[in-house]
């Protein structure tokens, strides 16, 4: 990204200091200090661009916590409970020149350095969601959200007030029905056609392993009673054979791939918006995990503009082959400095859990004989990802199921053995959502990270259960039992699949509990993460799953100034009440020493 000059920087801090929430942002010139800096150190130079001070700042410098969560001897937590380890910091040049008391940063508070007073306020390093779809993302925040809807009937309703002001002809795209809640009671075309008969409807749900439409919608894709499914998919029928207005898994895009596809300046306008929503929310970087040659192409364009907000750090698709091609003859990304790092992969070994595409070693616990899809039956091209592994570019597969997720192991165990070098690219697997007990030790052996979704867990309680049944479950959305494992974890939100909101992942990773405050004592308790934990997993933790462990993650001089700035103190509150986490805000979002939110 280009570089911002001192002024452009002080306009861009000074127009977001606000009121916001119960903290008063206050700016202002700082006067001189009182102290001169030696003649060698030119003053235009020494002084920061940027002071925050009277904050409460966690600079997660201090040790890793233990494998239990027992905090490590120099955390910043006395008889009293915890407190930030700085109250100040400055920046300049896009990074952190200092860190620590209100005095500390006087020496490079200058006349013309901004001084943004905090009280109240909590700094933390940025935070960094590691498995997002910004595209998706952008898409759902300009389409009909079905997330609240609990029934066909409410969902239908909501298409049919868009349909009100849509010209006939043109499509109706929904998103966020719950293909998990759903499965015991999936909708089909019926109802939906007689009150939306002249719009083609396309619904896509959560998770993006179930779709549902109209006639019309079914009729413009060419899906008939003829038409069979993919591997590793399902037609929805009725009695008589033909589509019920339902697909499973691997064949939803059988009804996307004929939804007019987005022009580059309609995807340009969807991932600023997902981006700019991001930076809005705290979030400092994302992990873009699967981009085709078309989104690659929109985000280089927006960061040879410098118009990236935020950091993006690509995990290509690997189902997309040439552009997975083009980037092998060219290689994964060393300049990690630029907004716009490539140098990940991502595949899908298996479909979900609610949809039961998930693959178990055993039978679903609620339908028997049946054991979901993976592998080559769900697109996974092996020998196009061991080639990436070999090329030195990380690998994140989908494995959801106890199957998926041990075949996956077994697949990244085989390619160490040809391509030893490639052990060190810190390979994950996105989800890691069901891990047999002869499993979960093979993550540390392995080099291999578990990327997992606190949301998922509290969302997926409702009937996960029911999947698996009373076993299988106790291996499933198992942090604590990972981390204990000596795995190394990262935490995110699989967005738009689930809310991204910080506040509510930090809630669910430590509490085990969902929006309502339910279940009272936790959803399998014993999986708990502590509040530092849960922290890191979108923090330092995350920094490391993007090889940037010595750039961010930590508030340190010579680190990058990339900062989130809430008007609540997790890590106290987690002690003292923690259901109030729910209700905290972002207040600022600062990367590259530039203030992304509030614009």
């Amino acid at each position: 990204m280009p570089s911002q000059s001192p002024t452009a920087r002080r306009r861009a801090v000074l127009f977001a200091c606000v009121l916001a929430g119960s903290v008063a942002i206050a700016c202002s010139r700082a006067p001189a200090p009182t102290e001169s800096l030696p003649d060698a150190a030119p003053r235009s130079s020494a002084f920061a661009d940027l002071v925050v001070r009277n904050a409460n700042v966690y600079t997660m410098s201090w040790g890793e916590p233990a494998r239990d969560g027992t905090r490590a001897p120099d955390a910043p937590r006395g008889t009293e409970g915890w407190r930030g380890d700085a109250t100040a910091l400055a920046i300049r040049d896009g990074l952190i020149v200092a860190v620590g008391s209100d005095a500390d940063v006087a020496t490079v508070t200058g006349p013309d350095t901004v001084v943004v007073e905090l009280p109240g306020a909590t700094v933390l390093p940025g935070l960094i969601d590691t498995h997002t779809h910004i595209f998706s993302l952008g898409a759902a925040l300009s389409r009909i959200s079905l997330h609240d809807a609990e029934t066909e009937e409410e969902a239908v309703a909501l298409i049919e007030e868009a349909a009100r002001t849509v010209p006939a002809g043109e499509w109706i795209i929904g998103h966020g029905w719950d293909e998990g809640a759903w499965a015991n009671r999936y909708p089909d075309m019926r109802l939906l056609t007689e009150r939306v008969p002249n719009h083609p409807v396309y619904m896509r749900s959560l998770h993006s392993f179930a779709g549902w439409g109209n006639r019309l919608a079914f009729e413009r894709a060419g899906i008939t009673a003829d038409t069979e499914a993919p591997v590793g998919g399902e037609i929805g029928r009725f009695e008589d054979g033909e589509p019920s207005g339902l697909l499973l898994n691997r064949a939803v895009p059988l009804l996307e791939q004929a939804i007019p596809r987005p022009d580059a300046v309609q995807l340009r306008a969807r991932a600023l918006l997902a981006l700019e929503r991001m930076a809005q929310d705290g979030y400092v970087a994302i992990h873009d995990a699967g981009l085709d040659s078309e989104e690659m192409a929109v985000l280089e364009a927006l960061e040879a503009d410098g118009a990236l907000p935020i950091r993006v750090y690509a995990m290509l698709s690997v189902r997309d082959e040439p552009l997975a091609r083009a980037w092998l003859e060219r290689g994964p990304d060393q300049d990690l400095s630029r907004f716009l790092v490539t140098r990940s992969v991502k595949a899908y070994y298996d479909g979900a859990l609610g949809s039961r595409g998930a693959r178990l070693l055993e039978d679903y616990s609620d339908r028997p004989g049946h054991r979901g899809v993976s592998g080559d039956q769900y697109g996974f091209n092996q020998a196009l990802a061991a080639e990436l592994m070999a090329a030195g570019f990380q690998l994140g597969i989908h494995a959801i199921g106890d199957a998926g997720n041990r075949e996956t192991l077994d697949f990244i165990e085989s390619v160490y053995r040809y391509a030893p070098e490639a052990r060190a690219n810190r390979h994950r697997i996105e989800h890691a959502q069901v891990v047999h007990p002869d499993d979960v030790a093979r993550f540390a052996e392995l080099d291999v990270i578990a990327s997992m979704e606190p949301p998922h867990a509290v969302e997926d309680k409702a009937w996960a259960e029911e999947r698996l049944g009373p076993v299988r479950i106790r291996g499933a959305y198992a942090w604590r039992t990972l981390r204990e494992a000596g795995a190394r974890l990262t935490f995110n939100a699989d967005n738009p699949g689930s809310d991204h909101d910080i506040f509510y992942g930090l809630h669910a990773a430590i509490t085990r509990r969902d929006k309502a405050r339910e279940p009272a004592g936790g959803w399998y308790p014993d999986q708990n993460m502590t509040a530092e934990e849960a922290l890191r997993g979108y923090t330092t933790w995350s920094a490391y799953a993007g090889f940037m462990e010595d750039l961010t993650g930590q508030l340190a001089p010579g680190r990058w100034a990339d900062l989130t700035i809430m008007d609540i103190d997790p890590l106290a509150l987690a002690e003292q009440d923690p259901d109030a986490i729910l209700d905290g805000n972002i207040l600022m979002t600062i990367v590259a020493g530039k203030v992304v939110y509030p614009e």
